[in-house]
């Protein structure tokens, strides 16, 4: 049964596992099964084969049970596979190596045959484990759908003084841990004699839930909880299914800090589906976008009203309180869509008492029948003028006081808002306000092994040189953000080129260890007017806004980081007479190819 029901959360978080200690042999593992489901766990990890066994030749495999003791469905659901502990592939001991490599296989292959999930390998015996990388990477490559999941343990040098809630700490229960396959956590007892755990790694078991990690609970109870049917020590009794399993306080604890996390927030369920999920950046001028597209981000309701703030406060400064009268302020919606920004304009101007005067201009033919039915049903007719047009085609008859446009990218520039804007500065009167009217875009070095291989998967460069909009969710980011390219608007040299080179470097914290790097993610910040700002840059992103998910810039290889040592990137926006282009590359501490080269793999056309 699962952990609880958290608003939103589809992850697979929601269940927990628990360890069978013992070999359960024969006829045992049923009934193992059944006790531990009856007492709300959801799987077992239980060992597949005889722990003392040893291949030799002619030797039949003695696996724990028969495929037919459970049903195929029980299999794939609730049995995740132990394989046995005593394996050793990187063993001096040329033997104990070639019956490890032997046993694992055998043990993978009977996994496979039961149409088990997954299966837990134990961990490399040593620091050094070629063997171990090489023998799992020849196994990775035969499997279709089980899973290999590795159990590592962390180890935390320095002492933990936190506050514990309260609790004692039980240094005999070295074994009552949860299991995450990559930590194992000690159980301490509250002041009722509970399980509890200490605060960090309350926050660390949370930090996990929100990744889809699921917990496995393993060991022998050291907590005699005074509780109707809680058994002591035995965690594998199988005589009485209405008993709970002994093992139950900890899974009780576990889905009570579950259950006490804070819903997704509506922005993270929008999202969610979206996570770690490469996309191609949109083609502005070369496509027209669909009407589900424009609902998606006309939904965006925290943008929109970031821009009209933007728009009332530009009004209040082109009009003074004494003119609000006399003087009708022209404003220009360049790539109006299907009119959520003729509506934030016009909602501005009732709001500051100022008069307006608005032309709309897109090019889409479709979302322009859309902007003619809006502007008849609101009675807007007298208001707004629509202009079926390319901005950059378009001859206007009049200077307009304010240009308002949404043009941004995930990197700001990515979706040639330079190049559409100063075409369209020809609108604007010598002392007009172009809303928006700065942006700039940021980079951070992260490492994103999932959606390097989601990349590599395609099998060519041309992936590995092209920039995706992606949520990023199963990453680690490895130094603060730095800033790549800003645009103002009115440019004050409109015919200069929109061109532009930097080099970067990042200087990787200490406490970060050795990494690696698979990409750089980018964000961008845009001033809108004044003080009102719109953006996505971790340290300033607009709350509750998901109108743009990040870009990412992969690298063919990935880059060993050693400790302290920084990273020095370089990254360039071309111009061609049709297209835009990004190339990057790494110079340090080892030098990559130049990425995307000529815009050879990705370009935006003009």
């Amino acid at each position: 049964m699962p952990l609880g029901q958290r608003a939103g959360d589809k992850s697979e978080s929601r269940y927990c596992g628990v360890e069978v200690l013992d070999f359960p042999a024969g006829e045992e593992l049923p009934a193992v099964l059944s006790h531990s489901l009856s007492s709300s766990f959801d799987f077992l990890l239980a060992p597949l084969v005889d722990p003392d066994y040893r291949p030799t030749p002619g030797s039949v495999l003695p696996v724990a049970a028969s495929d037919l003791v459970l049903g195929p469905a029980q299999w794939s659901s609730h049995i995740v596979g132990k394989i046995s502990e005593w394996i050793d592939l990187d063993a001096e001991d040329e033997q104990l190596r070639l019956d490890s490599e032997i046993t694992l296989k055998q043990e993978i292959a009977w996994a496979s045959h039961l149409s088990l999930q997954a299966c837990v390998l134990p961990p490399p015996k040593r620091s050094s484990c070629a063997n171990y990388a090489r023998v799992v990477n020849h196994i990775l490559q035969g499997l279709t759908n089980l899973q290999l999941w590795l159990r590592i343990p962390l180890e935390k040098s320095e002492p933990m003084d936190e506050d514990h809630d309260g609790a004692k700490d039980n240094s005999d229960m070295e074994h009552t841990a949860i299991y995450e396959f990559t930590r194992a956590v000690a159980f301490l007892t509250n002041a009722r004699g509970y399980p509890c755990l200490s605060k960090r790694h309350q926050k660390l078991l949370t930090g996990f839930f929100n990744h889809s990690v699921q917990v496995i609970i393993s060991g022998r109870s050291n907590h005699n909880v005074s509780q109707g049917g809680v058994l002591s020590g035995d965690e594998n009794h199988t005589e009485d299914t209405a008993v709970r399993h002994a093992l139950s306080p900890y899974l009780d604890y576990i889905a009570y800090i579950y259950q006490r996390m804070d819903p997704l927030p509506e922005q993270e369920r929008f999202e969610i589906n979206y996570r770690d999920f490469l996309q191609s950046p949109l083609q502005p001028l070369m496509d027209n976008l669909e009407a589900q597209t424009y609902e998606t981000f006309e939904k965006d309701t925290v943008k929109y009203t970031q821009y009209q703030r933007a728009i009332a406060k530009a009004l209040v400064d082109r009009v003074s309180d004494d003119d609000v009268s006399t003087t009708k302020t022209v404003l220009m919606v360049v790539g109006a869509g299907r009119g959520p920004l003729v509506r934030a304009s016009l909602q501005a101007a009732e709001e500051t008492g100022r008069k307006l005067k608005v032309y709309a201009v897109e090019k889409n033919p479709n979302a322009v029948i859309t902007l003619h039915s809006l502007i008849k049903l609101e009675g807007w007719e007298s208001l707004v003028t629509i202009i079926s047009s390319d901005m950059r085609c378009w001859e206007a008859p009049e200077k307009a006081d304010i240009l308002v446009s949404e043009l941004l990218g995930s990197f700001g520039d990515n979706e040639l808002s330079p190049e559409c804007l100063d075409g369209a500065q020809r609108f604007l009167k010598p002392d007009g306000i172009s809303i928006p009217s700065s942006y700039t875009s940021f980079i951070e070095p992260i490492t994103a092994s999932k959606l390097h291989n989601d990349i590599k998967a395609h099998k060519d460069i041309a992936h590995f040189e092209t920039a995706y909009v992606v949520k990023l969710h199963r990453i680690a980011r490895l130094a603060p953000t730095q800033s790549v390219f800003t645009f103002d608007h009115p440019n004050p040299s409109p015919n200069a080129s929109n061109q532009r080179y930097t080099k970067l470097k990042f200087e990787i914290p200490q406490e970060t260890g050795s990494c690696l790097v698979h990409g750089f993610a980018g964000y961008f910040d845009a001033v809108l007017y004044k003080d009102v700002h719109l953006g996505i840059e971790p340290n300033t992103a607009t709350p509750n806004m998901f109108s743009w998910f990040p870009i990412f810039f992969p690298l063919r290889k990935p880059i060993y980081i050693p400790s302290k040592t920084p990273i020095e990137v370089h990254f360039w926006r071309c111009c061609g007479a049709t297209k835009v282009w990004y190339e990057w590359a790494v110079t340090a501490p080892s030098p990559s190819p130049i990425h995307n080269s000529n815009g050879r793999s990705y370009w935006v056309g003009l």
